[in-house]
């Protein structure tokens, strides 16, 4: 068995997890090309095809962006009519992302795609969801250690 304090680089998860992040945006770009979205527009559309019509301040906090860094990219969604944005009624400030027709019928054409290249990069249904798992796992324990670090410092 391994020692985890073994400082070789090729044994470090988090090189492994960056490597895997780099080749996670190139596998997106190629998937999505069809498309012409980003991966970040991807999970735009996502969050929208989860629940569509979202203000712009819940679309930014649940994809963990700021409202300077979705902006732009929600401008580009709306010039190729995957959503438009609009002021609600009752609130000018409120600004509110919805999908389009064409955001609603693409769904199933972008995630057919993508099912289409994790059968091409020998990715099983079963698999996927147990890495899913292990990276909710990994996730959820480096959140607990830097809630805990951030509130010894406090």
């Amino acid at each position: 068995m391994k020692d985890m304090t073994d400082t070789r680089l090729a044994d470090q998860l988090c090189f492994s997890i960056y490597n895997v992040n780099r080749l996670f945006a190139k596998y997106y770009q190629k998937a999505l090309e069809p498309y012409h979205l980003t991966y970040t527009q991807y999970i735009v559309l996502l969050a929208l095809w989860q629940q569509d019509c979202k203000t712009l301040s819940d679309l930014a906090k649940e994809l963990d962006l700021a409202s300077n860094t979705l902006t732009p990219l929600l401008k580009r969604l709306e010039s190729a009519g995957w959503l438009t944005r609009c002021r609600a009624e009752n609130d000018q400030r409120q600004l509110t992302i919805q999908l389009t027709e064409k955001g609603r019928e693409q769904k199933a054409a972008v995630e057919n795609c993508l099912e289409k290249c994790n059968e091409q990069a020998g990715i099983s249904t079963d698999q996927y969801y147990r890495m899913l798992e292990d990276n909710k796992y990994l996730m959820d324990g480096l959140k607990n250690y830097l809630e805990q670090t951030t509130q010894e410092t406090v």
